[in-house]
């Protein structure tokens, strides 16, 4: 698949998600890029902002196996990875999957569900693969997580630990739509009765296994120069000699906002990263990666606007 190949196959699903999601072109735009970089994402949202039905749309425009986990905080891992049990008739253990098994699985409220559960994540998230007494199962290739959870409440959540916080490539924030939108929203859902698909909204499949494996592939075609290799180092370096910042970024992260910058290069159709791809996946690559010093805290900076004025501070090349 050639780059050009790469960016119609982005626009035709694009138009397809459209037709159900009104507005937040921003965040299926940053779902392409992580599908693409075999990336994982997190929504943080407050309710009814669309964060599962986005999901839903983007699976069905894929043509993926959609899978979701209500989390809760009686959740057990077994309740998501399965378990072997013992069939009586055959006298044999048989595997029950659980619905980790699928191709984009859907965390939703992530957050509300003790660390032993969500770590059980962890090794699909990593790894695509899952590990049931002793014996590996893999997952599907195109395998992708989509956690949602909701930064209003604060009783009866458990905050997703540094480590499991750090397998995600991008953290979006939901924002509510603007007043256009909202009247677009009502206008198109206001009259319609029960529970919604996307297929209901003439949502359907314009991508498929081989061209979404094609698309992923035809990012080596994408040439990320030595200068923007080492811009991206200086400003993953950059967030650990901050003053307002008590933990930086990890190696991961620069390794992860190359391949995001990559990724989002070939679906523009470009064969080479500039340093505006850097700059634009900087804030969701690296928000949920930096931990703010006590005294920052206490005077209330904002994550974003320190990003932001990192990228100021670090010279890009020309």
């Amino acid at each position: 698949m050639s780059l050009g190949d790469v960016r119609s196959l982005a626009n035709s699903i694009r138009s397809e998600i459209a037709k159900a999601i009104v507005g937040q072109e921003a965040m299926v735009d940053q779902l392409l890029v992580a599908m693409i970089a075999q990336g994982h994402v997190l929504l943080e949202g407050p309710p009814g902002t669309a964060k599962t039905f986005l999901a839903q749309a983007f699976s069905t425009a894929l043509g993926l196996e959609f899978g979701r986990i209500q989390f809760t905080p009686d959740l057990l891992p077994g309740d998501i990875l399965g378990s072997n049990l013992f069939n009586f008739q055959t006298s044999q253990f048989t595997l029950t999957r659980g619905p980790i098994f699928c191709e984009l699985l859907l965390a939703d409220e992530i957050n509300r569900t003790p660390p032993k559960t969500q770590a059980a994540l962890l090794e699909a998230m990593q790894e695509r693969r899952v590990t049931l007494d002793g014996e590996t199962h893999q997952l599907p290739s195109r395998f992708m997580v989509v956690a949602t959870q909701n930064p209003i409440e604060n009783q009866g959540v458990y905050p997703l630990p540094e480590a499991q916080l750090d397998r995600f490539l991008f953290k979006l924030l939901v924002p509510y739509p603007d007043e256009a939108d909202e009247a677009r929203i009502v206008a198109n859902f206001g009259s319609r009765q029960g529970p919604q698909h996307p297929s209901d909204l003439g949502v359907s499949p314009v991508a498929s296994a081989e061209s979404l494996a094609a698309a992923t592939a035809a990012l080596s075609q994408v040439t990320l120069a030595e200068e923007v290799a080492g811009y991206v180092v200086r400003l993953v370096r950059a967030t650990r000699e901050h003053v307002d910042l008590s933990v930086g970024a990890s190696p991961r992260a620069a390794v992860m906002l190359a391949g995001a910058a990559k990724a989002r290069a070939a679906l523009e159709g470009r064969d080479y990263v500039i340093p505006d791809d850097v700059k634009a996946l900087a804030v969701p690559v690296l928000r949920h990666r930096l931990t703010l010093s006590p005294a920052a805290e206490i005077e209330g900076r904002d994550i974003e606007a320190l990003v932001a004025e990192l990228i100021e501070m670090t010279e890009a090349p020309r």
